[in-house]
């Protein structure tokens, strides 16, 4: 295969004209070749000449490909191999089968592997099913009451599951793993798309189908699901090591490998194990509001009068402020909703969702400043879980603010320092209730200052990103987990056979970078251990 790297193409080019096109590249006589497209983004530089950007791979003959290689200087390679292969080489017999802690991308894609490769992993999720999840998380967005077990952050699908399905991952990983999760992802239905775009999304509509093929397929290999199963114990043998878990309080299923791939909200989990021979520690995260804009504004900003011919525009902005901290979106759900996404009582927490359209009327984005060990200590918070602390401080302001709803404050009065009254331009588009308030009682003065002049600072990119009218909701969280599980190289606790995995371990971030992490638990449990059982 030979890669062309940057081939440009007008934004309403046909398939037959990008085919032509990679013909006249490579100065072909013959249309004897396939070719495939590995990315494309969008060159929006100039407005009035937006163009796709493809990097494609193209197969010919051998000594072709080998011509055009050394007559191009450079300019064509060879396409790498990006295709993912692993075969487990264990030998030592487990006891029992392996236990996998939640069906979150880490756990999925951990139980997946370890499923297809025979060793019939047991997955304890303490949320529900997704189609019983749906049902919940939908009556609790009517006003119905908070289901602590099942929400949008428990459940199969983890709390990815209510976002954008976004799988863009800053992570590298040479070794195909990141491609085979998108892989993955489209044998069970998600669009092919995801191969190749720049910021790929499945959408939360499309993702919850997804999840439950997988399921399906893990299944007929010999995995198991337990779900509305929490785990109230992990349970040791004399000689230190894992011996398995207890769930709900009564039942035990024991283990030699269990695999802690718990999400970033599993905080009675992180007391319990607390109280292990394990090393927690604290770690960095941010906190800060959703805001919203309408999306025609954004489309127009970033692409033109174009936008209305391109998928839903989004962006990622970053500042540093004058009192040294950064604040920076996350993400971003073009044409999305924000989400009441709380699993606490009398604890408010926000997220962004956008379906596969993308074609709500506002874009919605995180808003975030970075938090560290320091600020918890100021606020009388120490040991392992005072991220944790912190959090639950500012969610349970955020919750009486609003009483008991989304607090809501347009920009304009934020900066007034009175809580608004009315609406302005911009109608917030929510998943929950919401009601006015005043977000300088959900968050430290230092994390306000450093968002309003952030949001002067983003205006300057996008024009009307400062507007009065702008919405602002709170308080978004649980950006990543405040926690994080000490492992080793080989993947292991202080605990033998106890694997911490994933966001809610502090070892991923977004759903793409955790399922990376299960397929590497996956790895480190097959090369000590076979599927044969002891």
């Amino acid at each position: 295969m030979i890669r062309i790297p940057q081939l440009k193409m007008h934004i309403h080019h046909t398939d037959a004209e990008l085919k032509s096109a990679v013909k006249k590249e490579l100065r072909l006589s013959h249309d004897k070749f396939t070719y495939n497209i590995r990315k494309r983004s969008i060159d929006a530089r100039k407005k009035q000449e937006l163009h796709y950007v493809y990097a494609i791979d193209v197969e010919l003959s051998e000594k072709e490909e080998r011509q055009l290689i050394a007559k191009s200087k450079g300019k064509f390679t060879v396409a790498p191999k990006e295709e993912y292969s692993y075969e487990p080489t264990g030998t030592k017999p487990m006891a029992n089968r392996p236990v996998i802690i939640g069906a979150g991308p880490a756990g999925l894609f951990c139980a997946y592997f370890l499923a297809k490769h025979g060793y019939a992993p047991i997955v304890v999720e303490r949320g529900e099913a997704m189609e019983d999840r749906m049902k919940r998380v939908e009556e609790f967005w009517a006003g119905g009451p908070l289901n602590k077990e099942s929400n949008v952050q428990f459940g199969e699908g983890g709390a990815g599951t209510f976002s954008d399905g976004k799988l863009n991952t800053m992570v590298k990983d040479p070794s195909g793993r990141i491609r085979e999760v998108l892989k993955v992802f489209v044998e069970h239905g998600a669009s092919e798309e995801i191969l190749y775009i720049n910021k790929p999304h499945i959408g939360t509509d499309n993702l919850r189908h997804v999840i439950v093929s997988m399921r399906k397929q893990m299944i007929e290999w010999g995995a198991e699901f337990y779900f509305s199963s929490k785990v109230t114990d992990v349970l040791l043998k004399e000689d230190g090591t894992v011996k398995g878990v207890e769930i709900n309080g009564s039942t035990k299923v024991e283990s030699d490998v269990v695999v802690a791939a718990l999400g970033h909200s599993a905080r009675d989990t992180f007391e319990l194990l607390s109280k292990k021979p394990l090393t927690l520690e604290n770690k960095a995260f941010a906190i800060g509001v959703r805001v919203e804009h309408p999306q025609e504004m954004i489309g127009r900003a970033q692409y033109g009068d174009a936008y209305k011919e391109l998928p839903a525009a989004d962006y990622k902005l970053t500042h540093q402020c004058e009192n040294g901290r950064g604040v920076y979106s996350f993400c971003m759900c073009p044409g999305g909703f924000v989400v009441n996404a709380s699993s606490e009582e009398k604890r408010l927490v926000v997220n962004g969702m956008s379906n596969h359209d993308r074609s709500e009327r506002n874009a919605n984005s995180a808003l975030i400043v970075t938090v560290t060990p320091e600020d918890f200590q100021a606020e009388g918070y120490n040991g392992p879980l005072a991220g944790m602390q912190f959090q639950r401080k500012w969610e349970e302001a955020a919750f009486c603010a609003g009483s008991g709803k989304i607090p809501m404050q347009l920009f304009g009065d934020l900066l007034s320092g009175k809580k608004s009254a009315t609406i302005g331009e911009i109608v917030p588009n929510t998943k929950g209730a919401w009601q006015f308030a005043d977000l300088s009682e959900c968050l430290p003065g230092y994390v306000l200052e450093s968002l309003k002049e952030g949001i002067f600072a983003f205006d300057k990119k996008i024009p009307g990103f400062a507007g009065k009218d702008s919405v602002l909701l709170g308080v978004e969280t649980r950006t990543s987990s405040p926690v994080r599980i000490v492992r080793g190289e080989d993947y292991q606790s202080d605990i033998p056979g106890f694997y911490p995995c994933g966001e809610g371990a502090g070892y991923a971030g977004g759903i793409t970078s955790a399922a990376v992490d299960g397929i590497k638990v996956f790895e480190a449990i097959t090369t000590v251990y076979s599927k044969n059982r002891g």
